[in-house]
């Protein structure tokens, strides 16, 4: 008999836990229909235990300058989140960080901007770091002074439900708390923002689609090795 009772009872709690939360699975497609990746996806739950998501983001992530890119060229965190830049090439960079867009993207304030010189990789030597923190939702537009090919994005999110689309252009989302939700996508090159969606999350998956207004450009991929600049402040045109 206890051994019938503890059955249902541990039923009972799977099944508590499966109606509270959800699977929300969310692929971001360019105007072609064609799959987008490194697009960012928010999601806002309005439970009350929306507070609990567990972390999706990286605690302490690291930008590298490799190869006159920015890799990864989005990053995307938290609030309060400590960026380390480290310059693996064998000339100087320059890390230069500008709001754009709102100021915030859920909420009053903004990051400052930021500007930093990192010298170029010694052989035998570890590469040169230097690290800035971001205290507000927005995102920062990283650029290099030396070097005005290079590009790359830190989304600064107001949601701990947040995620980059994968090469599929898809975001998977676990544990979504149950009921009422709204969807944001953003995409460097979706200069107009979209607007939110509305979502109903359920025990059932959940998968829908956001379009973009816009058909992103690939990004090429990294070359083997980058030739170093004919002079100071001069280097090839590389997109990223």
């Amino acid at each position: 008999m206890q051994s019938i009772v503890a059955t249902l009872l541990i039923a009972g709690c799977a099944y508590s836990i499966s109606a509270s939360a959800g699977n929300v699975q969310i692929q971001v497609l360019g105007r072609d229909g064609k799959p987008v990746p490194e697009a960012v996806v928010v999601l806002y739950p309005s439970a009350a235990n929306a507070a609990t998501a567990p972390s999706l983001l990286q605690a302490s992530p690291t930008i590298e300058q490799e190869r006159m890119r920015f890799v990864p060229a989005l990053t995307v965190v938290a609030p309060g989140t400590t960026l380390r830049f480290t310059n693996q090439d064998r000339w100087d960079h320059h890390v230069r960080g500008t709001p754009v867009g709102p100021a915030a993207t859920g909420g009053a304030g903004g990051n400052e901007g930021f500007e930093m010189r990192l010298a170029g990789k010694q052989d035998g030597q570890a590469a040169q770091a230097a690290e800035t923190t971001v205290r507000q939702p927005g995102v920062l537009l990283l650029g290099c002074h030396l070097h005005g090919s290079m590009r790359g994005h830190v989304f600064v999110t107001d949601s701990a439900w947040t995620l980059k689309t994968d090469a599929d252009g898809i975001a998977r989302f676990t544990a979504v708390p149950d009921g009422a939700a709204q969807l944001r996508v953003w995409h460097a090159e979706q200069l107009v923002d979209l607007p939110r969606k509305n979502l109903q999350v359920q025990p059932t998956p959940v998968l829908d689609t956001m379009q973009l207004s816009v058909v992103p450009r690939p990004r090429r991929p990294l070359p083997a090795s980058a030739p170093a600049p004919a002079r100071a402040g001069s280097a090839p045109h590389i997109h990223y």
